[in-house]
């Protein structure tokens, strides 16, 4: 137990002393919010939903039949 306790003060007292490291965090949780939200709302459209028409299963089966 106490050894999880000296590793959570290790990593706390780090990341509350970044000064840079801060807004390096920053940076990647802007792009990484734009890589999962913006990107697929633009560029990955619901394909199953536009074309299935209401029966998924039933479209699915018919598309993974040769």
């Amino acid at each position: 137990m106490d050894a999880l306790k000296r590793i959570w003060n290790f990593y706390y007292q780090g990341f509350r002393e970044m000064t840079l490291g801060r807004t390096l965090w920053l940076v990647i949780l802007i792009k990484l919010f734009i890589i999962f939200f913006v990107l697929k709302l633009f560029f990955f459209p619901n394909y199953l939903k536009e074309h299935a028409r209401g029966d998924e299963a039933e479209f699915v089966a018919t598309e993974l039949q040769p």
